[in-house]
């Protein structure tokens, strides 16, 4: 009787469940305080001016209507919009390409030598990525170094115009946002159970089936999440397209904050990065989507 007794008010739970205190939210406090001054705030501003009008001189004026987001939809804006998409997923697709071998690598590879490898990887973060971007200038100019090794190989007898292409903008974009794909499938394939792979090695599958059945399926989260950080500020991203590009193919990130400097149009470009936070947004939630039906 005791024991039934005991066993039943171990089943019902405990008479008086402890709450929790404030003492977490207290330490929440810091990170809130920052997402509302520094996220939720812009953002509420932004979408705020994005329905204004502008006058002559440039203030703003809280005539609200829908005359921007109406001129953001015209075919010069969607063109630019299509570039900046296209020069992200093509950056994108590339460093998938390229850090998908260098993080299996690194996450396959010894123990002691990771930390190293990491290091390595994270190396470019050291510096100002202003002055990768511009060490890759002097390199890809016409009298720069990759001209002076070509020619002095006598592969070409007059230096190419490297500078000023999409050539050099996307390789200025995949060199910025490489560790941003490596390091979360890196993640994703240290966490990889050896088990699984050796035994789909005994059950006598072949590498290219283990890679598509096993390995890959297992590092989709850090993929998804290598994606994510690399296409989303590869659209909005500006300075590179800028000294690199030259301003031959304009991007959406070169148009917005050419709106709120030169343009002097803040309500313009207010709708632009708008619409471009929209993009964001659906992209998140797409890859959410994608990341639910495959754990299902």
């Amino acid at each position: 009787m005791a024991v039934a007794a005991a066993a039943a008010t171990l089943a019902s739970g405990p008479s008086h469940q402890r709450r929790a205190g404030l003492g977490p939210w207290f330490c929440l406090t810091p990170m809130l305080g920052w997402l509302l001054l520094f996220v939720i705030v812009p953002t509420l501003m932004l979408l705020v001016v994005s329905f204004c009008e502008r006058d002559a001189l440039g203030r703003v004026i809280y005539n609200f209507n829908l005359q921007n987001y109406i001129r953001a939809f015209d075919w010069m804006w969607l063109k630019i919009l299509g570039i900046s998409v296209w020069y992200a997923l093509l950056t994108t697709v590339i460093c998938l390409v390229l850090g998908y071998p260098v993080a299996y690598f690194i996450g396959r590879s010894n123990e002691r030598v990771r930390g190293l490898l990491i290091m390595l990887v994270m190396i470019p973060f050291w510096t100002s990525f202003l002055i990768r971007t511009y060490a890759w200038i002097s390199i890809l100019s016409q009298d720069g170094l990759l001209n002076a090794a070509l020619m002095g190989a006598r592969l070409t007898s007059a230096p190419i115009g490297f500078m000023y292409t999409p050539f050099a903008v996307v390789l200025g974009l995949v060199y910025n946002f490489l560790p941003f794909m490596i390091l979360p499938i890196y993640t994703s394939v240290e966490k990889l159970d050896g088990s699984l792979i050796e035994a789909a090695y005994d059950l006598g599958a072949r590498p290219a089936r283990v890679f598509g059945q096993v390995i890959l399926p297992l590092t989709q989260p850090g993929i998804a999440a290598g994606i994510l950080l690399v296409f989303v500020p590869a659209i909005a991203m500006f300075a590179i397209t800028t000294l690199m590009g030259g301003g031959t193919n304009p991007t959406i990130g070169e148009v917005i904050q050419n709106q709120f400097t030169k343009a002097r149009n803040q309500p313009f470009g207010a709708a632009l990065g708008v619409l471009l936070l929209i993009i964001f947004i659906f992209s998140l939630w797409l890859s959410t989507k994608f990341r639910r039906s495959e754990e299902e």
